[in-house]
């Protein structure tokens, strides 16, 4: 006896990252993924994350040091903060891996698609007649981000646009 078929939930989109056909007259200008490690970066903040955790290995360092704890000791629960550091720096870029390979960015001559979503999947359609402006910021290692700036963004609820929105501006 032979299993089902699989039909996954994106299995059938009629074109990859758009919840349906496009209308007559419109068409794809360009489509792309987030690159996961710059998303980590930028998003997630796994730079400070790490310098974080480097400072308080450090403290903890000086802090065993100047106690006069034994060697075998103090490193001890040094090993165990880097092991904690790891698995948060390890947790944050697997999350960063999961959003990247779940969201599709689309432009079509008419409009933005984002679809994103881990666990809570969604398409936020743009038309360009919603966003006031757009700017760009490119990086060395060859990624950019595009910030959009959206007429009436307090509909499109934060949150819910984690971690494509940028970081930090709730209000705008």
């Amino acid at each position: 006896m032979s299993a089902p078929p699989r039909v996954g939930e994106y299995e059938t989109e009629p074109i990859r990252g758009l919840p349906e056909e496009l209308p007559e007259g419109e068409q794809v200008l360009w489509q792309g993924s987030p690159e996961p490690v710059a998303l980590a970066r930028r998003a997630l903040h796994t730079r400070k994350v790490a310098v974080y955790f480097a400072v308080l290995v450090a403290l903890r360092l000086a802090t065993v040091r100047m106690d006069g704890v034994p060697a075998g000791e103090g490193m001890v629960s040094t090993v165990t903060l880097v092991g904690l550091a790891l698995l948060a720096l390890a947790l944050l870029h697997g999350l960063a891996w999961l959003s990247a390979r779940a969201a599709i960015y689309t432009i079509t001559n008419r409009r933005v698609v984002i679809r994103h979503g881990v666990a809570l999947n969604m398409a936020v359609n743009l038309p360009f007649e919603a966003i006031q402006s757009a700017s760009l910021r490119s990086y060395p290692d060859g990624t950019a981000d595009v910030p959009l700036h959206v007429e009436d963004a307090k509909h499109l609820g934060y949150l819910l646009m984690w971690p494509h929105a940028r970081p930090w501006r709730f209000g705008r």
